[in-house]
């Protein structure tokens, strides 16, 4: 049992009761009766997540002045368009190591191999309503091959110095989160920029 499963006691803060509402193939939705830290309870909508790994691929130099990254320009619906990102995805199978995730990720989205995946941070996405928890890699030593995407994955890459990335978030044409946390956690404590 994890600690989010288990019944919190009189004053503990935590889950009581979980309610199914559907069980997709990305997401689970339900509704959880919780125990607030004041002691009363009440019911929290929650979408839980499998998580997911991300990843900044760095080309050549990574001590360069001002590196080249890969970004991906994807469609997405939700977003109703193309967004620049990191590649990024979800595990394929329940245990699957978080660096095994993000090699495989950059690997069928950009084609490139990670010689060297170095782990940066982890962050939750939405904590309000979902349990979705990205962690967030590095990788340098790339290698170049095939890529195998999914069949509903419409991408390209592109190729950026970090410079370029980090006026792309300040501009507003870089606003998925997952990828702007990756580039500012990058360029401020890995790259000193």
């Amino acid at each position: 049992m994890s600690d989010s499963d288990r019944q919190p006691s009189a004053a503990e803060p935590g889950l009581i009761e979980r309610r199914p509402v559907h069980r997709g193939r990305i997401v689970d939705l339900g509704v959880d009766t919780v125990r607030f830290p004041d002691g009363s309870t009440g019911e929290l909508e929650m979408v839980r997540h499998s998580g997911a790994a991300a990843v900044l691929p760095v080309l050549g130099d990574p001590d360069g002045p001002d590196p080249q990254i890969v970004l991906i320009r994807q469609y997405r619906y939700a977003a109703g368009g193309w967004l620049y990102e990191v590649p990024a995805g979800r595990p394929d199978r329940p245990g699957e190591p978080w660096e095994e995730c993000a090699r495989r990720e950059l690997r069928e989205e950009t084609g490139l191999e990670a010689g060297t995946l170095r782990p940066l941070t982890a962050i939750w996405t939405t904590p309000g309503f979902t349990d979705e928890r990205i962690h967030l890699f590095m990788a340098t030593d790339l290698t170049a091959g095939p890529t195998q995407m999914d069949a509903d994955e419409f991408m390209e890459t592109v190729a950026v110095p970090l410079s370029e990335a980090l006026r792309m978030v300040r501009d507003g044409e870089v606003t998925d989160g997952k990828t702007m946390c990756t580039l500012l956690y990058a360029a401020g404590f890995v790259f000193g920029m």
